[in-house]
């Protein structure tokens, strides 16, 4: 079946399509089976509608949108299915030991999504994500991961950025009777991944539980860029809107949530700095409250930096093996200016 044909299966199953653009660097391609054509890769599988859910995994409270700074607060780029550099970033901000357990005390961590696609690792990744996100508050800290394009796209079935590992790390992902119509029409070696992602589905479920949007003391982060009208919209109302859609309750996106202009996918605070788009920052922050904004989503090929006089940081710097960039994560410390923290693999 062609890119349109599977694009069309996707929307008529779920009343939904992403709006947003893909990345422009090749995708990985999907495994080959022998027991049916070798997939697309460039196509979005059919998916269960949202109506049909798995059994339900534990369902957590999302977070506040807005929660107190603490002294001391790192924010980590984009992850991108890299569990071994995931872990040499956590250590090199004293967030893990060496048994991988939380070690960081009251320090709060702000991933900027993308914790899916582009490496093997994905799953675990996201057990870590979990473990932290439980032990932090133990110790006085916090974990908190937001969702990012990527995320998003793999709730749609966009599966251009999965690898071999990826559609494997899925295997045995439970569904259940009224799902298997629409599954037998992907090929065998996604049907496991298909099932984990889609609305309703165990690791959709997982993902409902992280935010689009956060206030972490006078920062905001989000994924791509955040503009007034998506404060206008409500920081609640994003995260709530992105969750009732994981969690199969909603059958759509709002409009918000979708497009090249959404917080997902939104990239123009990441690549200029000019006088507009200083100005159109300074409008989003006031409306917020905040002093800067970090993001993600952009691979910034000489680094974390700031633009905008330091009222945006761009922190994806391409951690993941696939961009093999450098381990580097934004400190931000009460009373101090932003500092960049550099390590090793």
């Amino acid at each position: 079946m062609n890119h349109l044909g599977h694009r069309l299966i996707v929307c008529v199953a779920l009343a939904s399509c992403t709006r947003g653009g893909g990345d422009t660097s090749a995708a990985p391609s999907a495994p080959s089976t022998t027991s049916s054509p070798r997939a697309n890769p460039t196509a979005p599988a059919p998916r269960p509608s949202p109506s049909a859910r798995a059994p339900a995994a534990p369902l957590r409270e999302l977070p506040p949108a807005r929660v107190s700074g603490g002294r001391r607060v790192v924010a980590i780029g984009d992850l991108h299915g890299d569990l071994d550099v995931t872990k040499s970033v956590l250590r090199l901000v004293g967030a893990i030991d060496a048994s991988d357990h939380w070690s960081g005390g009251n320090l709060i961590v702000v991933q900027v999504g993308d914790q899916l696609d582009r490496g093997d690792q994905e799953r675990g990744i996201l057990a870590l994500i979990e473990q932290l996100e439980v032990e932090a508050p133990r110790a006085g800290g916090a974990f908190y991961a937001l969702n990012g394009n990527h995320e998003i796209m793999n709730a749609q079935a966009d599966f251009r950025y999965v690898t071999p590992g990826g559609y494997r790390d899925f295997d045995g992902t439970p569904t259940r009777p009224d799902w298997e119509p629409l599954l037998s029409r992907v090929p065998p070696a996604m049907r496991s991944r298909v099932a984990a992602f889609a609305p309703g589905g165990e690791w959709a479920r997982r993902l409902a539980a992280h935010n689009t949007v956060m206030v972490v003391g006078d920062t905001v982060y989000a994924h791509g860029g955040l503009l007034p009208a998506h404060v206008d919209y409500g920081l609640e109302r994003l995260n709530l809107a992105m969750r009732d859609y994981l969690l199969g309750t909603a059958r759509e996106l709002p409009s918000v949530l979708e497009g090249e202009d959404s917080p997902f996918w939104h990239r123009l605070f990441a690549v200029r700095d000019d006088e507009a788009t200083c100005g159109l920052l300074a409008q989003m922050l006031t409306r917020v409250g905040a002093q800067r904004l970090v993001i993600g989503h952009t691979v910034q090929q000489r680094g974390i930096n700031a633009a905008c006089d330091g009222r945006v940081w761009r922190i994806d710097v391409g951690l993941s093996r696939y961009y093999n960039g450098p381990v580097q994560a934004l400190e931000l410390v009460q009373g101090q200016p932003p500092r960049i923290l550099s390590g090793t693999r």
